[in-house]
């Protein structure tokens, strides 16, 4: 299991971009992302250091692994 790296916000909006989420608005300094056909929405706080433990449980509520996440940054 890959470690989860220290990114910023607008990264990890970047990479859940890649897995078909957008982005459906902002609300002050967070970004509110839906997919089609999933209840869940992520808000992904624009930060310039997201904290691992929000990290973690926003890759959970979308769905993903660590490790595809980590992929999703890479490409």
């Amino acid at each position: 299991m890959a470690r989860l790296p220290r990114i910023s916000g607008m990264k990890a909006v970047k990479a859940f971009s890649k897995d078909d989420w957008f982005m459906a608005r902002q609300t002050g300094s967070h970004v509110i992302m839906v997919k089609t056909g999933y209840m869940v929405t992520l808000s992904v706080p624009k930060h310039r250091e997201l904290d691992r433990g929000t990290l973690r449980k926003l890759i959970r509520l979308a769905g993903l692994s660590v490790d595809e996440f980590v992929e999703l940054l890479r490409r």
